[in-house]
């Protein structure tokens, strides 16, 4: 499976995330999002989905937020506690979007992930709950990562 993955606000390409998904033998595209641009980084993000027409797009944190704002068809998405309320214009998601988010994040409140299910009219199985923190870099949020990306196919 070919995966568009938009890393996090100060975070770098080759992370634990994109890296769990590549070493479970996904081609992983990962291009470097300006920090300090968001325009910049959607425009980049769109450069690579063109280019790469990938299965699934994963965006963790402002990178969800990025994923949200580029013009990506039927391509489902897999958001990492999108940061949508800090970043962009778009307030909801498209179908068949799954939410991976922490309970416990203290840095995107879950909250804004359960009122973005219910903005986009999903269902709220559409939201899995896993993790202990933001980054969801642990063993438990990674395999639901990669559950949500087969199962997004």
């Amino acid at each position: 499976m070919k995966i568009l993955f938009l890393h996090g606000w100060h975070s770098i390409p080759g992370g634990v995330k994109p890296s769990y998904l590549a070493s479970q033998g996904h081609e992983v595209i990962n291009p470097a999002l300006d920090d300090d641009d968001f325009d910049l980084a959607v425009r980049t993000a769109q450069a690579e989905y063109d280019r790469h027409h990938p299965d699934v797009i994963v965006g963790s944190s402002r990178g969800g937020a990025v994923a949200m704002n580029i013009q990506s068809g039927s391509t489902p998405l897999v958001l990492l506690c999108p940061a949508w309320k800090r970043w962009g214009t778009a307030g909801t998601v498209k179908p068949e979007t799954v939410i991976l988010h922490s309970e416990d994040d203290d840095v995107i409140p879950i909250a804004e992930s359960r009122e973005l299910v219910r903005a986009s009219g999903l269902s709220e199985s559409a939201l899995v709950v896993a993790g202990t923190d933001h980054r969801l870099a642990d063993p438990e949020p990674l395999k639901a990562m990669l559950e949500a990306c087969h199962k997004a196919r």
